[in-house]
């Protein structure tokens, strides 16, 4: 079956379901074979047909998830990766799943606190150390943004050239105000002092 072509693979799990309508597994596998073949909406509900018959099939909450994140449905997305994680919290995927869609959701801490996890699980998760990276900018915490993207940058995650304009202007705002303490200690002239002499 390696060589399956999408078509036969989705006529492969059709005729699967059709044949063993009470098994969770084949409403998944169809899930599957229609997320290969970009049918996301069709993905969803053999999912939730799956999860319908045997709510405790993980594989189902995550990829429900992940349909959902392809439909820009966030809350959805949460939610499902929310139930994957009260069956298995281990799964590096579940919880970066649940980042990206606090990434969208604009929640920078819960952002880093499942990439943080993802970490925890997978030292070597490149996009985990970037997307912590994300959320520490987002929260102004500068100096973890920059240690977790240069982790990133070793594993081999691009960053995105946003993500380096946004950085790079808060470490020059982060200059400019040390450069304004560093004055006034110096006995420069301030708005609100004359210069010492």
């Amino acid at each position: 079956m390696e060589n399956e072509s999408q078509r036969h693979r989705l006529e492969r799990c059709q005729q699967d379901v059709e044949e063993h309508p009470e098994r969770a597994s084949a409403h998944h596998n169809l899930g599957l074979a229609y997320t290969v073949s970009g049918r996301v909406k069709q993905a969803e509900e053999a999912y939730l047909k799956a999860l319908e018959l045997d709510p405790t099939l993980i594989q189902a909450w995550v990829n429900l998830g992940g349909v959902r994140l392809m439909r820009w449905e966030f809350q959805g997305c949460l939610e499902a990766n929310q139930e994957a994680a009260k069956l298995r919290d281990d799964l590096p995927i579940v919880h970066y799943n649940m980042g990206q869609a606090y990434l969208y959701l604009n929640d920078p801490e819960n952002l880093v606190r499942c990439n943080e996890r993802v970490i925890e699980l997978d030292k070597e998760n490149g996009a985990a150390h970037y997307h912590a990276a994300v959320g520490h900018l987002a929260m102004e915490n500068h100096g973890a943004a920059e240690r977790f993207l240069g982790r990133a940058i070793e594993l081999g995650h691009q960053p995105t050239q946003d993500f380096m304009k946004a950085l790079e202007k808060a470490q020059k705002k982060k200059a400019r105000q040390q450069n304004v303490t560093l004055i006034e200690i110096s006995g420069a002239e301030t708005p609100n002092k004359k210069k010492e002499d």
